[in-house]
């Protein structure tokens, strides 16, 4: 029986989601919790991967169980009482016996938080840039990203990607109170791409680009063209979508 269960992590004190050699990630600590209440080894396979010290408000994986569906709450309950409290369990539920929690995935929506105003807390969710910054500027910036297809040039290079073709469909800076936030969704994201696109659009918000050499750095397929890749902790993964979840 194959189930999906819905989680969300504060990811500071995590190498990332997948599990790693010598490494403290929020798979290994889900697959021990998993196994120790179903009392047999569950390997998890999660909705993709993320970087260090990046947050999940919802992240799906899967994993083959037997469960009732009557025991299903006391499983999420007794999980959440097992699991370390930046982890938490939303949500288990049975699927289709070939439904994939990373690949089946039609929709991925990040968004990034930063503050210009020093405060303590917000100094795990959010990056302090003290810096003035154009947001008009910086939408407008981010309305050429729905049109452009082959995003090369905001990918960590040598990566196992076959193509770094994508379609965005959203993408905006958003203030919100004292935080700005960049909201950005596509059908699938490479290796350290929002925070490369983040980092390049802030410099077009302090006016160390133009429109015309953000424009040859989408063309050049280049990382090094683009602008720095700004800290991981601003960083969340706020939603995904399935054809068959509502």
């Amino acid at each position: 029986m194959r189930n999906f269960i819905q989680i969300s992590f504060d990811g500071t004190s995590y190498h990332g989601w997948q599990i790693q050699e010598n490494a403290h990630t929020v798979q290994s600590e889900l697959n021990q919790a998993l196994s120790t209440i179903l009392r047999n080894e569950i390997q998890t396979t999660g909705c993709g991967r993320t970087d260090t010290g990046v947050h999940a408000a919802k992240f799906y994986a899967h994993f083959d169980a037997e469960l009732l569906a009557e025991k299903i709450p006391d499983t999420v309950h007794q999980l959440n009482c097992l699991l370390p409290s930046d982890i938490a369990v939303k949500n288990i539920f049975v699927v289709d016996s070939n439904s994939h929690a990373r690949f089946d995935a039609v929709s991925r929506t990040y968004e990034y938080k930063i503050h210009s105003q020093k405060d303590p807390f917000l100094r795990q969710t959010a990056w302090f840039f003290p810096h003035d910054l154009d947001i008009n500027f910086m939408n407008t910036f981010s309305e050429i990203l729905l049109s452009h297809k082959d995003f090369s040039c905001f990918s960590k290079s040598r990566t196992q990607t076959v193509t770094n073709i994508c379609s965005i469909t959203e993408a905006y800076w958003e203030q919100k109170e004292q935080v700005l936030v960049y909201r950005i969704s596509a059908n699938r994201f490479l290796r350290n791409m929002v925070r490369a696109i983040v980092g390049t659009l802030l410099d077009a918000g302090r006016n160390k680009i133009n429109m015309d050499q953000f424009l040859e750095i989408l063309e050049s397929k280049n990382r090094s063209e683009a602008g720095p890749s700004v800290p991981a902790h601003g960083l969340s993964l706020v939603d995904i979508s399935y054809p068959y979840i509502k």
